[in-house]
């Protein structure tokens, strides 16, 4: 019987997916990683359509190519932009055996557990926002709640720049903050719909207001990958288990 060797493959188009890799090591320590940051082309969250499909199935060729049986696209504009085409359109001809997940369902099938007024925030990149992935998704599941959304351009470019410490950030924060709460008056819960914001999350919750819950998707993700694997065994004997985990980039490491 021949060993395992396949890897787990986690794909950005930055930085941001480092938060969904760290969970999902944290509670599956025993695979084999590799990650993949599209930082020369980062952020998505401004690009059409076309160019995140175009550059999310670039950067999965390459993941398969490097051995990855499972791919996470631990980014929700490609998530939101390029998945579901993945999926059905390349996947078939590509590589038939092998699975692309995103982040976008997994927080959805929960979200419904943490509000209480039934009045869910949305935070994420024009890309994600304009796609109404979260509110299509949001309503399959819990049809009850409102969903408002508001677009941060700036969040993510911030956090590429090295910049989430600076008084810059504090405004554009405070000023997206404000615009997602007046057009929600009984928003309690704010999904972080976009896997960079959570390297935010000091000055995000300086300008919220007390009682209102944040649900950043690492653990989320994390979660629905174990259960995932427990009910695709043909994926999950697959994988290698040497507790490494690669990094690659397209820019300067």
């Amino acid at each position: 019987m021949s060993t395992p060797s396949k890897k787990i493959g986690v794909f950005d188009s930055g930085y941001g997916g480092l938060t969904v890799l760290k969970e999902i090591v944290k509670q599956l320590p025993q695979y084999d990683y590799l990650y993949l940051g599209d930082n020369a082309r980062a952020p998505y969250g401004t690009r059409s359509f076309e160019t995140v499909y175009e550059y999310t199935l670039e950067c999965v060729k390459k993941l398969f190519e490097l051995d990855c049986e499972l791919v996470l696209l631990a980014c929700n504009t490609a998530s939101a932009k390029a998945l579901r085409t993945i999926q059905q359109k390349d996947l078939p001809t590509l590589a038939p055996h092998k699975r692309v997940l995103g982040v976008i369902r997994p927080t959805t099938e929960i979200v419904g557990n943490y509000t209480k007024t039934n009045v869910v925030g949305v935070l994420g990149t024009s890309g994600t926002i304009s796609s109404n992935s979260y509110p299509i998704e949001i309503e399959k599941f819990y049809p009850e709640l409102k969903v408002v959304q508001e677009a941060c351009p700036m969040w993510v470019p911030l956090v590429e720049n090295n910049e989430f410490e600076s008084e810059g950030a504090d405004y554009f924060i405070q000023k997206n903050l404000t615009s997602l709460l007046s057009k929600g008056k009984n928003i309690d819960t704010i999904i972080l719909g976009c896997t960079h914001y959570p390297l935010l999350i000091n000055k995000i919750k300086k300008y919220l207001p007390e009682g209102i819950k944040l649900i950043s998707q690492g653990e989320i993700v994390a979660t629905s990958l174990i259960d995932y694997l427990n009910r695709h065994s043909e994926i999950e004997q697959q994988l290698s288990k040497g507790k490494s985990i690669q990094y690659l980039t397209t820019d300067s490491s």
